[in-house]
């Protein structure tokens, strides 16, 4: 097969002779444009002429990718969470399509792509990496799905380097910084969100979501069921199958549960009619789910009286696990208790911990082998 380069006003294109039609007679060609160099076209097109010599050519879409991106987000309504999809919803409306949208789907290229991610970095209201790594994570998923079904002949997202970032620094408080911030919440009534997510580690929509019926006061347990979306318009079942779990409960936690439920009766007797029973243990006075916003303005204004370190609600989970395991809990113990998939998930996110229990456990081995008794402590072994 042959082919050639040639320059078009400021851009490069190629054009294969395909031969003769063998219907018609006529002479086939196939051009393809808008190369920025000579370079690039020619590179471009000998890879197409190894596609079509291998027969993995495939004829260029004129489907625009708007319209692809919009079946696969409709798609996607069936198989996704709706907090998930309304992200996603977001993400492709408010980003993805007002930048990329006007592309045809043959046509997109990975600098296209690398300059949308340099546009969101620069704009007056600059994406973090994080939201831009989201963005990209869709768009690497809706071209795999285009080339699947024969749309592209590659994904072309796979050869721009996905943004990096950097987690969110955790933050945890100490024993006396719990307390302190207990003390200060104790007469607040959305206290047993707070008192929970210390003693369990369960997260703020699995709190939000617990029922009275979910918890087994007999044996001291909750049974994690259901969880609060986002926006608080939502009861769903949770992400995962391990985080559908069963949590042990220190009896602190039981007796403040029983005088909170106590509380609850008292506001059904004075609300009357006027109370909507949802089961609900975190609720308004009035029975209605507790919006995550409010729960959180709440928060941030008992952490400013307790006047404790600044940390986000989510790490009151953190300091529930870390506590445990710096009291020598076994990690998978603290797995089942936070709702991880694997244990690799528990030991990479407190690996920070863990160094620490390694010297701890040295100091208790040595202790418990060599120093039984005065001797020991002289100098001789236990053996």
């Amino acid at each position: 097969m042959k082919g050639h380069v040639r320059k078009r006003g400021a851009k490069w294109c190629f054009v294969l002779d395909l031969g003769k039609d063998e219907t018609t007679g006529k002479r086939q060609q196939k051009w393809f444009s808008g190369f920025a160099t000579k370079k690039e076209a020619e590179k471009a097109m000998a890879e197409k002429i190894t596609e079509i010599n291998q027969g993995t050519f495939i004829e260029p879409s004129k489907e625009m990718f708007a319209s692809f991106l919009t079946s696969w987000l409709e798609n996607k309504k069936m198989s996704v969470r709706s907090s998930t999809f309304r992200n996603y919803e977001w993400l492709i409306n408010n980003h993805i399509l007002p930048h990329l949208g006007k592309y045809e789907l043959s046509k997109l290229n990975p600098m296209h792509i690398e300059s949308f991610y340099r546009k969101l970095k620069k704009d007056e209201s600059a994406l973090s990496d994080e939201v831009i790594s989201k963005i990209h994570t869709i768009i690497n998923a809706v071209l795999t799905r285009a080339h699947e079904r024969g749309f592209v002949a590659k994904n072309v997202a796979k050869l721009v380097d996905k943004p990096r970032f950097s987690k969110k620094k955790m933050e945890v408080w100490n024993e006396k910084e719990v307390l302190q911030f207990l003390d200060v919440a104790r007469e607040d009534r959305l206290y047993i969100a707070f008192f929970l997510a210390i003693t369990t580690g369960m997260r703020r929509g699995e709190i939000l979501g617990l029922r009275w019926k979910d918890i087994d006061f007999e044996n001291g347990e909750i049974s994690v069921q259901q969880t609060l979306s986002n926006k608080g318009d939502e009861l769903q079942e949770p992400k995962t199958k391990s985080a559908q779990r069963s949590i042990a409960l220190p009896e602190q936690t039981v007796a403040e549960l029983k005088k909170h439920k106590r509380r609850i009766a008292q506001e059904k007797l004075l609300a009357r009619s006027v109370y909507q029973d949802n089961d609900l243990v975190v609720c308004t006075s009035v029975g209605t789910k507790v919006l995550p916003r409010n729960l959180i303005r709440t928060y941030y204004r008992l952490l400013k009286k307790a006047d404790v370190p600044k940390i986000r609600f989510h790490d009151l989970r953190h300091s529930h696990a870390t506590l445990l395991l710096k009291k020598g809990v076994h990690p998978k113990i603290a797995q089942e208790r936070l709702g991880h998939a694997n244990i690799r998930i528990t030991l990479d996110t407190y690996s920070h911990v863990l160094p620490n229990m390694q010297s701890e456990a040295a100091k208790q081995f040595g202790d418990s082998l060599f120093n039984k008794d005065d001797d020991n402590k002289n100098g001789k072994s236990a053996l």
